[in-house]
């Protein structure tokens, strides 16, 4: 098939016709058998891609998944640089995105370039750079971090040393304030965390006096100073299945509240609202996957990921770093 004929580059995905009577959920089921294919999903994605996962999870843990697998192909319903994450774990394997257009805003915040110009003002410093980020990003690291693992992988190095923290401004905001280190940060943060109502939040908290308000720390520093709990994405998910609590108010991406219904089917999960008129935060790079998207880009093998081999080596290093540092600390 002439893939040029669907014009992946201007569109991000090919846009082939469906036979309306396919079950897709099938074929999809039946081409990742015919082809050895892996399929992950991100939390924030929506409950059908979910559902026909192999493995659901942030983006960080499903590459390290993947990598265990003896898969040849590798289909990543996220964003761009969870793919980018995944090429780098796998190099040997074929990873497709079903958008390519799938971006992110954290990760766009920080052109790698502006970054590398950045990084030369402070040339006694150590770079860590959240994982969400592109792997030319990574590159330009010396340690790579996770929402979950950052405070104590900052906590593990000498009280002395300068670092750069980079590129989420509300993550590095919060791991100086847990840690007591004087971190230089760069500028970025991610639009669905940056946009929760203080206002709306305090609104429900008042409807449901018994609910747990539960945030991510990419949030800005007084969404969080309101939280019963601040964590990673897979950390909220245990939180709220080990808290005896039975309401929650969620302030992330409204997605991981499928897996949270999932897991604890008798209590309730209250998306955290937005200061616009949603009433919950959905992240639109994120929902432009779609399972007929998902169905194109296993049935074509494409659009596929590639990265240069300088690029992927470079890449390894700052993440091979953060698992040995993890390692000895037992995370």
């Amino acid at each position: 098939m002439d893939l040029v004929n669907y014009d992946i580059e201007a569109k991000g995905y090919i846009d082939a016709p469906i036979d309306p009577s396919l079950d897709l959920i099938q074929e999809i089921k039946r081409l990742k058998e015919e082809k050895n294919a892996v399929i992950l999903a991100h939390y924030y994605q929506e409950a059908e891609i979910q559902d026909i996962a192999d493995y659901i999870g942030d983006s960080l843990g499903l590459s390290q998944e993947a990598a265990k697998t003896d898969a040849d192909v590798i289909v990543f319903a996220g964003v761009h640089f969870m793919a980018e994450t995944a090429k780098i774990l796998s190099p040997s394997k074929k990873v497709l995105l079903p958008d390519a257009k799938a971006g992110c805003s954290l990760s766009d915040s920080c052109p790698p370039h502006l970054f590398a110009k950045f990084k030369e003002q402070y040339p006694d410093h150590l770079v860590i750079t959240y994982v969400n980020c592109t792997a030319e990003l990574k590159a330009l690291s010396d340690i790579v971090c996770t929402s979950s693992n950052a405070v104590e992988i900052v906590e593990s190095l000498p009280k002395d040393q300068k670092i750069i923290f980079g590129p989420d401004r509300n993550l590095g905001a919060y791991v100086k304030k847990k840690t007591g280190r004087d971190l230089v940060l760069w500028n970025g943060a991610c639009m669905v965390h940056e946009i929760f109502s203080q206002d709306k939040i305090d609104r429900l908290r008042a409807e449901h006096p018994n609910a747990k308000f539960i945030a991510h720390p990419e949030c800005e520093d007084h969404i969080l100073a309101s939280a019963d709990y601040v964590g990673s994405t897979s950390g909220m998910l245990k939180f709220t299945i080990n808290d005896p609590a039975t309401t929650y108010i969620v302030a992330t991406e409204s997605g991981i509240i499928h897996q949270m219904q999932k897991a604890s089917p008798g209590k309730t999960f209250i998306p955290a609202p937005p200061n616009n008129a949603c009433a919950c935060n959905d992240c639109p790079h994120m929902k432009l996957n779609t399972l007929e998207k998902l169905y194109n880009c296993l049935k074509y093998e494409s659009p596929e990921i590639t990265l240069d081999d300088s690029v992927i080596a470079r890449a390894q290093r700052p993440i091979e770093r953060m698992l040995e540092i993890s390692a000895q600390l037992g995370l």
